[in-house]
C-alpha cells in the first residue's frame, strides 16, 4: 500500500529528511502533482501517515489503554514500546519521538503535530493513573501527574535507545527497572 511505503520513508527519514521525490519514487507514483492529488500537500500526508501509524506499527499504544489496571495499562505500553521499536520489519524507534525533533521552521506545522500527539498520549495516561488513584488502585498520596511525567518519559527514551541500536532485551530490562518505582498500597 502507498500509504505504508509512505510511512516507511517518513520514519525511516524524518519529516524534514523526506523529499517529495523520495515519497513519489517509494510510493510508486509518477509526479508531485499526482502525489498532491491523492494525498494534499506533504504536511496532509504526513498527518494521514501518523495515523496510519498509530493503527499500525503503533497500535499496542491502543491495546495498552485497554487493560484492566493502571499497572497493566502501563506494563502493556512499556514493553509493547520495547518490542515495536526493535521489530526488525520497520526501521528502529518511534516515528512520534523522532519524526520531528530537528526541524527547521519551514517545518513546524509537523513538529507541532508530533508534539500535540505526544502530549496527548501523556494527557491519556495521566487520566488513567488519576483514575487508578480514584478508585485505590495506586494510594491516593500518588502523584499522578509525576507518575505520567515519568512513565511517558521512559517510553520516549526507550525510542530513542532503540534507535541507537540497544536491543530488545536490553529494553525490556530498562522497562522492569521502571516498573519498580510503581505505587505499591500499604499492606493490611
Amino acid at each position: 500500500m502507498a500509504l505504508d511505503r509512505a510511512l516507511e520513508v517518513f520514519w525511516r527519514q524524518g519529516y524534514e529528511g523526506t523529499a517529495i521525490s523520495d515519497l513519489t519514487k517509494a510510493m510508486g507514483i509518477s509526479n508531485a502533482p499526482s502525489l498532491y492529488n491523492a494525498f494534499g500537500n506533504k504536511e496532509q500526508l504526513f498527518v494521514k501517515v501518523l495515523d496510519r501509524y498509530a493503527d499500525g506499527p503503533a497500535r499496542y499504544i491502543r491495546e495498552a489503554f485497554e487493560q484492566p489496571t493502571a499497572r497493566g495499562t502501563v506494563e502493556s505500553l512499556l514493553h509493547g514500546a520495547a518490542d515495536a521499536t526493535t521489530d526488525p520489519d520497520h526501521p528502529r524507534g518511534c516515528l512520534t519521538v523522532q519524526g520531528g525533533l530537528a526541524c527547521s521552521s519551514q517545518a513546524e506545522p509537523a513538529r507541532d503535530e508530533l508534539t500535540a500527539r505526544r502530549a496527548a498520549g501523556e494527557a491519556a495516561l495521566r487520566e488513567r493513573l488519576q483514575r487508578a488513584r480514584a478508585d485505590g488502585e495506586i494510594p491516593e498520596e500518588s502523584d499522578a501527574d509525576g507518575l505520567a511525567l515519568y512513565f511517558t518519559t521512559i517510553y520516549q527514551g526507550l525510542a530513542v535507545q532503540a534507535s541507537g541500536g540497544a536491543t530488545r532485551e536490553q529494553l525490556h530490562a530498562i522497562v522492569n527497572m521502571a516498573m519498580a518505582v510503581w505505587p505499591q498500597r500499604p499492606a493490611g
